[in-house]
């Protein structure tokens, strides 16, 4: 079972379809006219097909149990074939594309059941993914042209050669997973006015993104945020407040950093934690989706005071 502990929950939704060939008239006007034996034909699987999307996990072993949300199940009568359209929704961390297939199947199946004494002859056709909507694949901007990018790592003892970079060299991988390749890569001592010197130096050469990663947290040698704030033209809370809230939900001292994230001129600026762990979440919460806001931003351009 793939590990999706990594992913953000997101509205997702999916339809699937199913169809249903009877051989006789006789079958179709006997399931219109509520006469076949077994009970309401299009009821029955209704609530077998419903049961079957909640149940999806427990009959396939790759499948996550996942909140539904909530669940249609549509039919179209047209001569001879029973139309089964099944819609699945979830707020979750993966699709739930399977789910409405398995209600399709099993709503065929159960048509197919209740029918077989009076139609020896009927087929199931063409279960398929109509569509699907919602996940990563729905909020991943493309970057239209490289972003000049710069990773800072913010840290005494790294600084000083008495231990080694994971935090930055992690932030670096992660971007690549999105073809950003880093233009500028330092290590810097946790001092006030190295931190502030080098974002705007890094601003006024035209780095569109700069992450700054250590620092954040309550240590007196914590000073990164108290750095950068200042500098921000444009704050912008959300960014950190995704971060955080991603965090707080796989450890309980998410809630103890302090990263901002704004403007500087033209210039991205993140204040990413220092620890690989908090690092890596940080990146896994905000991007791709953060690359919407250098389209968003195309039409702001830093105004001198």
């Amino acid at each position: 079972m793939n590990n999706i502990a990594y992913k953000s929950s997101s509205h997702r939704t999916a339809t699937a379809t199913a169809i249903v060939k009877l051989s006789a008239q006789a079958t179709m006007d006997a399931i219109l006219e509520n006469r076949v034996p077994k009970g309401n034909v299009l009821e029955f699987a209704r609530a077998a097909g419903l049961l079957a999307v909640k149940k999806t996990s427990d009959v396939i072993p790759d499948c996550h149990p996942m909140p539904i949300e909530g669940a249609e199940i549509q039919y179209k009568l047209e001569g001879l074939e029973i139309l089964i359209e099944v819609t699945v929704y979830t707020v979750y961390k993966t699709g739930v594309e399977v789910e409405a297939m398995h209600g399709a199947a099993i709503t065929a199946l159960t048509i197919y059941d209740m029918l077989k004494p009076i139609d020896k002859g009927i087929e199931i056709s063409t279960i398929q993914l109509l569509h699907k909507k919602g996940g990563k694949s729905d909020f991943n901007p493309t970057l239209e042209k490289p972003l000049k990018t710069a990773v800072v790592v913010c840290s005494d003892s790294i600084a000083a050669g008495k231990n080694n970079d994971t935090a930055g060299k992690a932030i670096m991988e992660k971007l690549k997973q999105w073809a950003v390749e880093v233009e500028e890569y330092r290590i810097i001592p946790d001092e006030f006015a190295i931190i502030q010197s080098t974002a705007l130096e890094l601003s006024n050469t035209d780095f569109q993104l700069v992450l700054f990663t250590g620092g954040t947290g309550l240590s007196p040698r914590d000073l990164t945020p108290d750095a950068i704030t200042p500098l921000l033209s444009r704050n912008i809370p959300g960014i950190m407040e995704a971060a955080r809230n991603y965090g707080q939900s796989r450890t309980p001292y998410a809630m103890l950093s302090r990263g901002v994230a704004g403007f500087i001129k033209n210039s991205l600026v993140l204040t990413l934690p220092g620890s690989l762990k908090g690092a890596e979440e940080s990146m896994d919460a905000l991007f791709p989706y953060l690359f919407h806001l250098f389209r968003v931003a195309e039409g702001w351009r830093h105004e001198p005071e």
